[in-house]
Formats: structure tokens, sequence, C-alpha cells
């Protein structure tokens, strides 16, 4: 990075990229759960796992958008020896950073199904719900204000999550059409011009 540029990353993208594992762990889990019988039996397993997938998507799209709203609020404009970070690079980080988490959260939730079948498995599911209902919002954010959301890479730490955590100081903004991913981190659909 020349002259004194940062990587950045798409805080959208970043929110987004566990949604897809804890969905995937979380329906496998469930499904596996669902197949044994429990001490609560099945009936109230997947009633509970249904309320827990509620009541998570909802707390997890709506835990600290104040923060998000007042690092956007205050974005300055990204320069131009900064570095946009590629979306399937920050999925990867992202990834990476989590793998032993996504697999002890697998493990528990299968776990959990020997006591309440299912259950553990709808938990997680509602929690990658959460997190792509959060992405969803902030795409919003970001169409609104026809500007995209960057964080500084190094901000994210090792793990390379966190777009919203103490150690971000501010958001960076470019134009809608920015990077390779959609307001809202979906990977941006690239049409074949002839």
């Amino acid at each position: 990075m020349a002259r004194g540029g940062q990587g950045l990353a798409r805080v959208a993208v970043v929110v987004r990229a566990g949604a897809a594992p804890l969905w995937w762990a979380g329906v496998f889990a469930a499904g596996v759960g669902v197949l044994l019988p429990g001490i609560t039996g099945r009936r109230i397993g997947v009633m509970a796992g249904a309320a827990l997938f509620l009541v998570t998507a909802a707390a997890v799209a709506v835990r600290g958008r104040r923060r998000f709203t007042e690092l956007a609020r205050g974005a300055a404009r990204a320069g131009k020896h900064d570095v946009l970070q590629d979306r399937a690079v920050t999925v990867r980080a992202w990834r990476r950073g989590h793998r032993w988490w996504l697999l002890l959260a697998l493990a528990a939730a299968l776990g959990s199904s020997f006591a309440v079948p299912a259950a553990g498995g709808m938990l997680l599911a509602g929690w990658g719900t959460g997190l792509r209902l959060k992405a969803a919002w902030l795409g919003r954010r970001e169409r609104a204000g026809d500007a995209l959301l960057w964080v500084r890479v190094d901000w994210l730490g090792r793990s390379g999550g966190g777009p919203a955590g103490k150690a971000v100081k501010g958001y960076r903004g470019t134009g809608i059409a920015a990077g390779d991913a959609t307001p809202g981190g979906a990977r941006r659909r690239t049409d074949a011009y002839l």
C-alpha cells in the first residue's frame, strides 16, 4: 500500500461472513437432533428450538445497531491509495478466524440434542439468520446514504471479525459501485458485455 493507504474490508461483508456457516451448521445439527428422542421429546425440542430461532435471530439482527450507526455517520471518504479488499478474501479471513468456534458451536448443538432435540441447531440457524438480517439492514443504510461502508483490516484483529468492536475508530466510505459486493455484502453479479 503506497503512501499511507490502508487495507479496507466491507463492513456488511464481515457481518454477513458468518451467516452461511452458522445457518448450515444449525440446519445440520437440527436435522440430526430430530432423529434423537432426547430427554424432553422431539415435540418439545422442536417447539423450544423454534422459539430460540426467533429470539436469537431478532437479538442478533438488532444488537449493536447504535454503534454501527454512529460509525457510519462519521465515515470519512476513502483515499485513492486505500486498497479495497475483495469480498472472497474478507469472507475467507472471517471463516478461518472463527473455524474453531464454529466447530465448537456445532458440537455443542449436536450434544444438546440428547437433552432437547433440535433446539441447539435451531439456535445456530437463528444466529446465522440474524447476521443475514443485520447485513441487509446495513445494505439499506448504504443505499440510502449512496455510499458503501468499509473498515480498516488491521482493526478487525486476527479473527477477521468485529466490524463495530472497540478497536474500530471509524469507517471509510466509497461510491456505491466500489468493490465486488453489493450493498448488504452479497456477491456482485457481473453482466457479460458483448
